[in-house]
C-alpha cells in the first residue's frame, strides 16, 4: 500500500504555470496536489462544499474576481490550520508584508528552483513557516524551534512597543511619526535599535516577531 501524501490546493489564474507546478509537485514523494482553482472565489465556493481540506494553498497574489490577498485574510479567519504560502513575481516589501500580516506562513518568488520549493513545503509542516533566501534575512531568529529556550527574555520599553505594533501595520515610518508625535529621525532610532534588539535586518523581520509574539 502506497503511503499518505500531504496535500496541496493551487490558486493561480495562470493555468499554464499551475499546470507546470501541479506536474512537479507530484513527482515529490511526499506531496500531491489534489486541487487547483483560477481565483480565491473558486476555491472558497468549493471548500464549503467538502470537508477534504488541503494541508497546503499554494496563493498566487494577482488574480482577478478574488485576489491572494483577500482569499489568505478569509482561510486564516475560517481555516486557520491550512498553511498558506504565497507565490508572486512581486519581491517589493509592501507586498510580503500584506501576505505576512494576513496569514500567510511563507513568500515565495515564481522563479525559485524546485529544490527550494520542496524545502519550502517540508518546512511549513516540520516548522509552520518558510521563507525564500529573499526573504529569509529578515526572519526573526527567534520563530526556529527550541530557539526561545536558548536566548534570554528581550525587554522592550513602552514606547518601543508602541512604535512595534505601529511598524506593524501598513503605516509608513513618517505616519509612524505623525501618531508617535515624534521626529522622523527619533523614529528611525527606534527602528535602529530594534533591529538589533530583536535581530531582524528590516521591517518584515519586526513583523515577524510582533505576530510571533501576538503584540500585532
Amino acid at each position: 500500500m502506497s503511503k499518505s501524501k500531504h496535500t496541496i490546493a493551487i490558486i493561480d489564474d495562470h493555468l499554464l504555470f499551475a499546470q507546470s507546478l501541479k506536474s512537479l509537485i507530484n513527482t515529490f514523494d511526499d506531496f500531491e496536489v489534489t486541487y487547483h482553482a483560477l481565483n480565491g472565489k473558486i476555491f472558497i465556493d468549493d471548500l464549503k462544499k467538502t470537508t477534504k481540506l488541503p494541508e497546503i494553498v499554494l496563493m498566487d497574489l494577482n488574480m482577478p474576481i478574488m485576489n491572494g490577498l483577500e482569499t489568505t485574510m478569509w482561510l486564516n479567519k475560517n481555516h486557520p490550520t491550512i498553511k498558506v504560502l504565497a507565490l508572486s513575481m512581486d519581491d517589493d516589501e509592501s507586498s510580503i508584508l500584506k501576505m505576512i500580516r494576513n496569514g500567510a506562513k511563507g513568500y515565495l518568488l515564481k522563479d525559485i528552483h524546485p529544490d527550494i520549493l520542496l524545502e519550502a513545503l517540508h518546512s511549513l509542516l516540520r516548522e509552520g513557516y518558510y521563507h525564500s533566501k529573499r526573504v529569509s534575512d529578515t526572519l526573526v531568529h527567534s520563530l526556529h524551534p527550541n530557539a526561545d529556550s536558548k536566548k534570554p527574555k528581550i525587554n522592550l520599553t513602552e514606547r518601543e512597543l508602541e512604535f512595534l505594533k505601529l511598524a506593524s501595520t501598513e503605516m509608513t515610518y513618517k505616519e509612524v511619526a505623525d501618531v508617535m508625535h515624534l521626529s522622523p529621525k527619533t523614529i528611525d532610532g527606534y527602528r535602529e535599535q530594534l533591529f538589533k534588539k530583536l535581530e531582524v535586518k528590516n521591517r518584515i523581520g519586526l513583523v515577524l516577531y510582533a505576530i510571533k509574539n501576538k503584540l500585532a
